[in-house]
């Protein structure tokens, strides 16, 4: 696919189904990931892919932030709450560890370049046929939430990339 192409046709994915990418493919969009502008070649991005256990540890650490804040959340709507982020074949946490002590390069410059880590990383799922989601959310602001990942409370979650296939829609 020609880059303009790609950037013309890319649209968030409405649902996505198995398969995810394969490894040999999320190895390609990681890599393609790391090769966003980066002013000081910092790097301050990590790309978490979530395995099993650690997507349970984060759907539950997302679903008890939510409900600190609506207390009268129900088990149902905790249950609901995990569900959405798990079902989505492939999950990447794009997240932002500021180089504080870094002060020839602000940190919005820093948080700038893992979001264009995020970008790159979708266009290269879509070049490469899968469909994506880009979520943030509350979730993605919460220092529990983000421990979950081994990100610190002042770092940043800058996408929760939702990876899969699109659905065949009907003619």
């Amino acid at each position: 696919m020609e880059l303009l192409t790609a950037i013309d046709t890319r649209a968030s994915a409405a649902r996505l189904t198995q398969p995810g990418p394969t490894p040999e493919h999320l190895a390609r969009i990681l890599e393609a990931a790391a090769h966003a502008p980066d002013h000081g070649r910092l790097r301050p991005w990590q790309f978490i892919v979530l395995d099993a256990d650690l997507r349970e540890k984060f759907s539950f650490a997302a679903a008890a932030a939510k409900r600190v804040r609506l207390p009268a959340m129900t088990d149902e709507q905790f249950a609901a709450e995990r569900e959405k982020i798990t079902r989505s074949p492939t999950i990447v946490v794009v997240g932002c560890s500021v180089r504080r002590e870094q002060t020839k390069v602000p940190e919005i410059e820093q948080v700038i370049a893992a979001g264009a880590a995020a970008q790159n990383l979708f266009l290269a799922a879509h070049d490469l046929g899968y469909g994506v989601m880009w979520k943030t959310g509350a979730a993605a602001y919460d220092p529990a939430v983000k421990a979950t990942v081994g990100l610190g409370a002042d770092d940043h979650i800058v996408g929760i990339m939702h990876l899969g296939t699109r659905p065949k829609q009907p003619p």
